[in-house]
């Protein structure tokens, strides 16, 4: 079999860390292939909080992480104004 490697674009889900996609793509590439050795990182961190496209790379594209990172992004997010929480963000208990 030939060697692993591409460029995957994930819709990261609520909950997971950028660390935890990454885990996840690793361990089904080597339970698909059978190898153990294979390189994968994600191209910028998305706080477990936030959802949206992660870029992974896999084997000799891991190669592209760091141009990938420094091209231009977008972010869009929503806000709730005028809370304070118990944590500083929106899983805590209001206080007021």
């Amino acid at each position: 079999m030939s060697a692993v490697s591409g460029i995957l674009n994930i819709n990261k889900p609520q909950g997971l860390t950028s660390r935890d996609v990454v885990n996840r793509v690793l361990w089904r590439l080597r339970d698909e292939t059978g190898k153990r050795k294979i390189k994968v990182g994600h191209c910028g961190t998305l706080d477990p909080l936030a959802t949206g496209v992660l870029v992974v790379c896999v084997g000799s594209a891991t190669r592209l992480v760091s141009t990938i990172q420094d091209l231009p992004k977008t972010y869009r997010g929503t806000f709730r104004l005028g809370i304070a929480t118990d944590t500083d963000d929106i899983t805590g208990t209001v206080l007021r």
